[in-house]
């Protein structure tokens, strides 16, 4: 049957494109159903408060860099959206004195602009963030070495090499209102994928690259970190790809309603637990890892029911 065309983007591939019986599907489960779609493999945790949800968070790192070792490093790779951990990474790790020297850090993704990645003066530079959030408020005795803080960059060959080198005890992301983790965006509608998305088997050999962004994940950075204006948002990104991810020993979804709605947590989660899984919804294909966390601040959560404002 053929596909239907994107109401968002019509040259794209997005959720928009599936079937009309697993989206209403998701718009209709309540948090109670949301909290039953745990299964094997797949964990849903709700948090009452934000205080909690990102201590929660930001105690991942901790457990991560608590397991390396020198004859075993190990790290976390982490994500700019959502940020508000950072400050927290920081203050646990001068508060418990964790030495990080066999501790390890890889960004998830970086904007791209004229075919290089943007340097840290750029005001939405994703290293900049992590640096002066987190990284640089660490005492300078405990920090980890600047070569085991791995920031992707254009040409990734050295980011893809250092998870060859490495143990990644837990990837963590947002979701963005595209459905995507890092900047794993769905592709365009363009030639063997115009009457077709990407298989899963096509999708999971992607690794770390520069991706065109879709229009939407556009709109929601000028949103969230660009006070709106769309023209300063950079259209290509360097990101983590699904090889990288599936080098990871859990992935861990946040989901704070900041940078997707309550249609779109539940559509991720309910395609992720019943194991439905498309390329036009790149986060579906976290159905096929082993090990994934859906972690939601349940006053997010909401309702899809309809309200004029």
């Amino acid at each position: 049957m053929k596909r239907k065309a994107s109401i968002l983007a019509p040259g794209w591939w997005d959720y928009t494109t599936l079937d009309d019986n697993i989206l209403s599907e998701a718009a209709r489960l309540s948090e109670y159903d949301i909290l039953a779609l745990t299964r094997p493999g797949f964990n849903v945790v709700f948090y009452q408060t934000l205080e909690d949800f990102y201590l929660a968070e930001a105690l991942e790192y901790i457990h991560a860099w608590k397991q390396a070792t020198p004859e075993r490093p190990a790290g976390i790779c982490g994500p700019i959206g959502p940020t508000e951990q950072l400050p927290l990474v920081a203050r646990l790790v001068n508060e418990l004195e964790l030495d990080l020297s066999n501790a390890h850090f890889w960004g998830m993704d970086e904007w791209v602009i004229n075919g290089k990645e943007v340097d840290e003066n750029h005001p939405l530079s994703f290293k900049k963030a992590d640096m002066e959030l987190c990284f640089n408020r660490i005492r300078p005795e405990l920090r980890m070495p600047p070569q085991n803080l791995h920031f992707p960059k254009a040409e990734p060959s050295e980011f893809i090499d250092s998870w060859n080198r490495t143990r990644c005890v837990v990837m963590q992301g947002g979701q963005g209102e595209i459905k995507h983790w890092a900047f794993n965006d769905p592709v365009k509608r363009e030639g063997v994928y115009k009457d077709r998305p990407p298989s899963p088997e096509e999708y999971h050999q992607l690794s770390a690259r520069v991706v065109d962004l879709h229009p939407s994940t556009i709109t929601q950075n000028a949103r969230t970190s660009g006070g709106g204006v769309v023209t300063g948002v950079p259209t290509q990104a360097v990101s983590v790809g699904p090889v990288q991810t599936w080098k990871a020993e859990k992935v861990s979804i946040w989901h704070a309603g900041m940078h997707d709605n309550p249609f779109g947590m539940r559509l991720t989660t309910l395609m992720i637990s019943k194991q439905i899984v498309d390329s036009s919804v790149p986060m579906s294909l976290l159905a096929q890892h082993p090990n994934v966390q859906f972690n939601f601040f349940r006053p997010a959560i909401g309702t899809c029911a309809i309200e004029m404002h």
